[in-house]
């Protein structure tokens, strides 16, 4: 971690590294960094990470949220940079002028690496080392990159931080890479690390039966339900609930999956919910590339991978038994439901899954509100208003 007596040092090395070595990149290609105002105090910058050219590539979750509140790894990308940098970093809206500031991709996932190599002197090292990021192009690179993020975040987190003891009755295997905050609860459980770390965040809970193969992360507040098979590399978001079997997935926050069935090479966004029975597919029977919708081009393009399962926008639902094909992506606030595989597009505010039945806005609004009260939580004004936007634009 950088001390924050380099506050002045660290935005110099931005502004100079980042700015004046790389001016601009596509970021469907890249990088998008550039600067403003460079004769400035230096102190005065303010840090701001904006998805402007990217958001609609990364559908369905930048729908209900900038790439930098992405979670990958751990953390969201937005948490990684300020743990990072040691300050608040912002977010740049459409149509912002923000002054005397330094911008930054929000599709950009850092490392410490990466952070270092912004303070070399050498004059060999004439650019940061762009090897030690990954970058979210599409929307499966969030499962993609998760194993790369899961173990940056957990060095991150835990350097120079002392485990909560492994509860009698856990057995591990390699519980040296096992890290356990304050308020966790762990019932007779497996937890094996020899793949990668395992983190347990605080006041999450690991019911008995459970078997977890890292690299892993169950983010604070969140529970591993009876008998649960996890498999790395897998990151479970604050409050989620999940059961059943899971490999290689980010669900984000407030999400169920709390029953049997298989979920692989999937993301879920906030406040969905996957009904009791309901699968991903995410091999095709002949092994080859799979197509994913593109909400850029409007159609489906190759992915250059043979394995995807669910993409999952927020506050969508699943009803039981649900079985959804290889490769698909839904909008945010669909409810699932029909019989034999689902299509590999369903659309936002979709009724079911065959013909052009659209949810009623008052009634999806009421629904999430019904969702939310079964974790304490309330509709706000501002995701009602955000909905209704593309509730409008869908």
């Amino acid at each position: 971690m950088i001390n924050s007596k380099d506050v002045t040092k660290r935005k110099h090395n931005i502004l100079q590294r980042l700015t004046a070595v790389v001016k601009a990149f596509s970021l469907r290609e890249g990088f998008f960094i550039f600067k403003k105002n460079l004769n400035v105090d230096l102190m005065m910058n303010k840090v701001f990470l904006t998805d402007h050219e990217i958001r609609e590539n990364l559908f369905p979750f930048t729908l209900t949220r900038s790439a930098a509140d992405i979670r990958v790894g751990i953390l969201t990308v937005r948490e990684k940079w300020e743990r990072y940098l040691g300050e608040k970093i912002h977010i740049r809206e459409q149509g912002d002028e923000e002054q005397n500031a330094i911008l930054l991709s929000a599709n950009i996932i850092p490392s410490q690496q990466f952070i270092d190599s912004l303070f070399v002197t050498d004059e060999v090292a004439d650019r940061p080392d762009w090897n030690a990021v990954k970058i979210i192009q599409f929307p499966w690179h969030i499962f993609l990159w998760n194993d790369w993020a899961l173990r940056q975040d957990y060095t991150l987190i835990t350097t120079g931080r002392t485990s909560e003891p492994i509860p009698a009755g856990t057995q591990v295997i390699n519980g040296g890479d096992i890290f356990i905050e304050p308020g966790a609860s762990l019932s007779c459980c497996i937890l094996n690390a020899a793949a990668g770390p395992i983190y347990i965040g605080k006041n999450a809970e690991i019911m008995e039966g459970s078997v977890v193969r890292g690299p892993f992360a169950l983010c604070e507040g969140a529970k591993l339900k009876m008998g649960t098979k996890i498999y790395g590399a897998t990151t479970i978001g604050p409050y989620s609930i999940v059961g059943g079997e899971v490999k290689n997935s980010v669900i984000f926050g407030y999400t169920n999956k709390a029953h049997e069935g298989y979920l692989g090479d999937s993301v879920l966004g906030e406040w969905c919910n996957l009904g009791a029975g309901t699968s991903t597919s995410n091999l095709k029977n002949n092994a080859g590339e799979l197509k994913i919708w593109n909400n850029t081009t409007k159609e489906f393009i190759a992915s250059g991978m043979s394995k995807c399962g669910l993409l999952m926008g927020d506050y969508s639902r699943a009803a039981i038994n649900t079985s959804f094909n290889t490769g698909t992506i839904t909008g945010v606030c669909s409810n699932i439901f029909g019989e034999g595989l689902s299509p590999k597009f369903i659309p936002s505010f979709s009724w079911g899954t065959r013909g052009n039945i659209r949810y009623e806005f008052g009634k999806a609004m009421a629904d999430i509100e019904n969702w939310k009260k079964l974790k304490n939580a309330t509709l706000t004004e501002q995701e009602k208003t955000r909905l209704k936007l593309i509730f409008e634009q869908n």
